[in-house]
């Protein structure tokens, strides 16, 4: 059964690899970060648009590996129409997925289950988290939090 679901998994994160959603710049936008893995030369840039305090809109352009093109497609698919503090819950539920080894909410992460298999390959889990940490500077930069620093996957 594990090799079955593992199976599903793989073909889910290589199906947004592949066909990534959401891919592209929007205009308008709210909020731009960039996000770089110096480990792996992985880098993303990543717009928000907010409407009536939700996600209306997610854009993102990115070259990297599998997983952090996918991870950045799942994540920008499943953000969309949550509130803010919908999309913060979401990111320290998926942070604790990948960094602490908690037990995901099925109905808070949805898909993004299939990304803890990267946890495998404890170098590779930067590859998923750059994304996270990007929409992070995005958040913060709605709110005049950032410093104007690049996202980094650390």
């Amino acid at each position: 059964m594990a090799s079955a679901l593992d199976d599903l998994y793989r073909e889910l994160i290589l199906d947004h690899y592949r066909r990534p959603r959401h891919r592209g710049r929007i205009e308008p936008y709210d909020a731009q970060a960039q996000g770089y893995n110096p480990l792996c030369g992985d880098d993303l840039t990543l717009w928000v648009r907010l409407e009536d305090g939700r996600v209306a809109a997610v854009g993102t352009e990115s070259n990297g590996c599998s997983i952090s093109q996918a991870s950045a497609s799942m994540m920008s698919e499943r953000i969309v129409g949550m509130t803010l503090p919908e999309v913060e819950q979401l990111i320290g539920a998926f942070k604790g997925m990948m960094l602490q080894g908690a037990e995901p909410d099925p109905d808070l992460v949805g898909d993004l289950e299939a990304l803890q298999g990267v946890k495998r390959y404890p170098v590779r889990i930067k590859c998923a988290l750059l994304a996270w940490n990007t929409l992070i500077e995005a958040i913060e930069r709605t709110r005049g939090e950032s410093g104007g620093r690049p996202a980094t996957s650390e």
